[in-house]
């Protein structure tokens, strides 16, 4: 049975504020929580099911807390409306500085703050090899618990690095590209792109901000035929990303 003080703390850690205070967070699910087991993350606890224990009882021989419950008492503990198999708490790792690679493309997120679309875009970056994100202050929290669902076991290889957009842009060495998703950009299609430089995703409503938009020396655009407004923020990062790798 889970105790009344670790159902708290794991209800706890769905709010940032106890997040940022306990330096942890939670990942539910069985492709999420086996990823996480087979990573360099630092764990605390992980809840399992009898099943899951069975399939994964060696990833489970580390040295952490592991305890068996119930299916049904771990639906209640966790934030999934189904979870048959496992919850764990992980520690979130200490930050790392950004250390430019002028070889590596660099994605990064301006005010990109729906956790599923963030989630979405750590899963396609993951596809595309990249190993890190650069993420404005206002984006979603990595570790929001939407987040780490949608990018089903990405959040693993991926790091966040969280900083104020607008000094980064400006302290980038010189004459790197920085390409910026905008809908008067130029078709992305008939551009002879490479990996390298930064590709920079607006906001879901509002897009890339004109003090960001400032720095961009190449609006991109995707172009569309049908009579929809605007692709939702991943299916755009993924089409745009795809571009510049299609020809590696």
């Amino acid at each position: 049975m889970i105790s009344k003080g670790l159902l708290k703390y794991i209800r706890s850690l769905q709010i940032k504020k106890y997040r940022g205070l306990h330096q942890a967070f939670t990942v539910e699910g069985e492709k999420s929580v086996a990823e996480l087991l087979q990573s360099g993350f630092a764990l605390e606890t992980v809840l399992v099911t009898q099943k899951f224990y069975d399939k994964h009882t060696a990833l489970l021989q580390k040295g952490f807390e592991v305890q068996l419950v119930g299916e049904e008492e771990l639906g209640k503990a966790g934030s999934l409306e189904t979870n048959n198999a496992a919850l764990a708490i992980a520690r979130i790792p200490e930050k790392r500085p950004f250390l430019w690679n002028p070889a590596q493309l660099v994605l990064a997120l301006d005010e990109v703050r729906d956790p599923g679309n963030l989630g979405t875009i750590i899963r396609v970056a993951d596809w595309y090899g990249l190993t890190s994100i650069v993420l404005s202050e206002n984006c979603a929290d990595f570790y929001n618990q939407k987040v780490i669902s949608a990018t089903m076991g990405s959040f693993t290889r991926i790091t966040p690095h969280y900083v104020a957009l607008e000094d980064f842009l400006q302290n980038l060495p010189a004459g790197v590209p920085v390409f910026g998703a905008a809908l008067e950009g130029e078709n992305v299609h008939r551009l002879p792109l490479e990996p390298s430089g930064v590709l920079i995703m607006g906001n879901e409503s509002h897009g890339i901000r004109p003090a960001i938009m400032e720095h961009v020396t190449q609006p991109v655009h995707i172009p569309g035929r049908g009579g929809a407004e605007s692709l939702n923020v991943g299916t755009a990062t993924a089409i745009l990303l795809d571009n510049f790798y299609r020809h590696l």
